[in-house]
């Protein structure tokens, strides 16, 4: 089968779209073929932290298409099954949490091939209502975004929520569920037309991630803020946060390490919660929530497989809103 692979080089330079030798289908095992797939940031960290002398692997978290083939122990009447997947492999339980979680596309071959080989418990469903496109860029992200801001956030109906840096696929999805769950958002971004299109979305409000917070907030305050940032801005949330707020933080672009005034915590009983992908039971839920309310992902643009490492280039600029995807077939 075609796939892109990563080899020989660390970065997106080490990409190649090249035949590959198919498997075969374990004993619980489905193997799908591809209709689409999406990219994550996950993907250029992985590529980053690969060596030269790495074995070859296939990226890609995200992915939808029909069940083709099953394992011994999987019932013959799956395959013809449209499904989207579910990326994090073994954890079922919501609250018995991996160390790791184990993620599709690193350490095991993921979805930019024409083909992928998961457990048939990742194997869910897919949304009628969504194109093979908007199910091949949903699952991480809105995953990750679901968890942070019902499982982890807590987040109630009426509640404001501040979502830095809006842009990726975690953020958007966050905006749109949020709204949906009938909470007022705010967004940031250095780029003004990131800021009117998120407005254009539904967003309340939006300003420019270097301004001075507090005036921008025009003396408002949130319950609850997503941070994918880190150092960059972490210490600027304190200035916005309502007493007994929240953050929920799941990324570090802008680095791993944050020097915090501890009076700003324990005065304002501020609660700093860690949180990373989700179960199999917040995929299912996060299914629902979606079809629920007819949330359809962001899309910022569809490349080929074969043109992956040119979608790579688009998402490393930081031009995109929304999900970049890939279509296979």
């Amino acid at each position: 089968m075609k796939a892109v692979i990563h080899a020989s080089k660390n970065g997106p330079e080490g990409l190649m779209y090249t035949d590959v030798t198919d498997r075969q289908t374990g004993h619980d095992e489905v193997r799908v073929k591809l209709k689409a797939a999406g990219l994550n940031h996950r993907d250029l960290f992985l590529m980053a932290d690969r060596a030269a002398n790495d074995a070859p692997l296939i990226l890609g978290s995200d992915g939808a298409g029909v069940i083709e083939a099953v394992g011994a122990s999987v019932p013959t009447s799956l395959v013809g099954t449209d499904v989207i997947i579910n990326p994090c492999i073994g954890w079922e339980n919501t609250h018995h949490v991996p160390l790791v979680p184990a993620i599709l596309g690193g350490p095991s071959d993921g979805t930019f091939a024409e083909s992928v080989i998961i457990p048939v418990q990742n194997a869910v469903s897919k949304p009628a209502y969504l194109s093979w496109e908007e199910a091949g860029v949903l699952p991480l992200s809105a995953l990750t975004a679901y968890r942070a801001l019902f499982t982890r956030g807590q987040l109630q109906q009426g509640e404001h929520v501040l979502i830095p840096g809006i842009g990726g696929g975690v953020a958007t999805y966050a905006m749109l569920m949020a709204l949906a769950a009938g909470a007022r958002v705010t967004v940031t971004s250095r780029s003004e037309a990131k800021s009117q299109a998120a407005l254009a979305h539904g967003a309340n409000h939006a300003f420019d991630s270097h301004s001075e917070w507090k005036e921008s907030m025009n003396g408002d305050t949130v319950d609850l803020v997503l941070d994918s940032i880190g150092p960059a801005t972490f210490n600027k949330y304190f200035d916005i946060l309502k007493p007994n707020g929240r953050i929920v933080t799941f990324g570090a672009s802008s680095g791993d390490r944050v020097e915090i005034p501890l009076r700003s915590i324990f005065c304002p009983q501020i609660s700093i919660i860690g949180t990373s992908m989700g179960s199999g039971e917040e995929f299912a839920a996060m299914l629902q929530f979606m079809e629920r309310h007819a949330l359809h992902p962001i899309i910022d643009s569809v490349f080929p497989l074969q043109d992956t490492p040119q979608a790579f280039h688009r998402m490393q600029q930081g031009a995109q809103l929304g999900n970049i995807g890939i279509r296979i077939g």
